[in-house]
């Protein structure tokens, strides 16, 4: 594996005072860059993830990474058809949703779900809009735009002190 330059991603002032950051995405080296910075984080342990962006934004792509740098092993699905995927890297539980095919947000309640945000553990989710109220506030929002030239407008977003740390 390649090293990464941390340094590729380009930086903008913050957006909402310290609680957000603007980012430019000009390549996926990029984004492999911020996931790798992302999962050196300590409180990453516990954070709940929100991913927001249209199709083929690269949310999977950025879960992906993180999911590697976080150390998991072995194929990385996506979760389209079986709405939620566990792993387990160096002790740490994570949980990749995809509620994308959900049509009620009361799914998300019958699939037992609120268990697993109650408990330990990373949670990252692609279309948390399609669960309605019923996701608990996440950490950080992260909102990915495909540009026509290809690179990613990025909107980072905390809204708790983890959210603020995984800022950091």
């Amino acid at each position: 594996m390649s090293t990464v330059d941390l340094n590729a991603l380009v930086r903008h002032s913050p957006i909402v005072g310290s609680t957000g950051q603007a980012l430019v995405w000009p390549d996926e080296e990029a984004t492999l860059a911020y996931a790798a910075r992302l999962a050196s984080h300590p409180a990453i342990g516990n954070a709940y993830i929100e991913l927001h962006g249209e199709l083929g934004a690269g949310k999977t792509t950025l879960v992906r990474h993180l999911l590697r740098a976080l150390g998991v092993q072995g194929r990385i699905k996506s979760p389209t058809y079986t709405v939620m995927e566990p792993y387990e890297a160096r002790g740490l539980r994570i949980f990749h949703f995809d509620f994308y095919r959900f049509h009620d947000p009361r799914e998300w309640e019958d699939a037992g779900f609120r268990d697993v945000f109650g408990g330990p553990g990373l949670k990252v989710a692609e279309w948390p809009e399609k669960a309605g109220a019923l996701l608990p506030p996440a950490d950080l929002v992260v909102r990915i735009e495909a540009q026509e030239d290809d690179t990613r407008q990025v909107t980072l977003k905390a809204q708790t002190a983890i959210g603020q740390e995984l800022l950091q």
